[in-house]
């Protein structure tokens, strides 16, 4: 990647000012700085939701409070129908 030197900087800036705007400028910047942020913030959610999925062990707890537990195969409510795969549901 190639080196930015003072000559590369200021045409980027001067191009950023053309097309933004002297007086928007500062909103831009500011809206971005926002946006990272949000971003940022969503990251670190969903790396705390990852920690606390392994945390677990294959319980997940639903919104509903629906206690789900996974053997490591596919999810399954307690409650829910078992099948045999060939004739339908058990009592």
């Amino acid at each position: 990647m190639p080196n930015l030197g003072m000559p590369e900087l200021i045409i980027i800036a001067l191009v950023v000012i053309l097309l933004f705007g002297w007086k928007r400028l500062p909103d831009a910047a500011r809206s971005l700085g926002r946006s990272a942020r949000v971003f940022k913030a969503e990251v670190n959610e969903m790396k705390a939701e990852d920690e606390a999925r392994k945390n677990t062990s294959g319980t997940v707890v639903r919104d509903s409070g629906t206690v789900v537990r996974d053997g490591g195969n596919a999810m399954r409510d307690d409650n829910s129908p078992k099948t045999d795969n060939q004739s339908g549901p058990t009592a």
